[in-house]
């Protein structure tokens, strides 16, 4: 009777990889390019807007960066669940949520550059 030894070579690579899944991994990347698109936008709103700007002053000595951050990190928080329940057994293609998210940076990114955020 011979027994059959399992080597690295035999193992079949290709079941080891379907069995992983990415979602989870997307949802948490995807979701802080959209929170940080989103504090970038809230802070543009909370200079340009007296309203904004009040509504958004959270914490009266912080001013509006109080509620700007808050709403930002409450925004990430609730897309990165949202988008782990719905990922969380899926496969996604990470090159297309890398490319969103670098987009999504660069936008924030330059929301908060001064010159930029002086042209609205």
């Amino acid at each position: 009777m011979t027994q059959s030894v399992l080597t690295p070579e035999s193992e079949n690579v290709n079941a080891v990889a379907e069995t992983r899944r990415n979602g989870a991994a997307a949802a948490a990347i995807l979701a802080a390019g959209i929170g940080s698109l989103a504090l970038g936008v809230l802070a543009i709103l909370s200079d340009k807007s007296a309203a904004w700007k009040s509504f958004l002053a959270f914490y009266k000595p912080t001013g509006a960066l109080s509620g700007v951050t808050t709403i930002a990190i409450i925004l990430w928080l609730v897309v990165w669940i949202l988008l782990d329940r719905i990922w969380k057994d899926r496969n996604v293609s990470l090159r297309k949520i890398n490319i969103a998210v670098i987009i999504l940076l660069t936008l924030s990114l330059l929301a908060t550059f001064p010159p930029i955020g002086n042209l609205f």
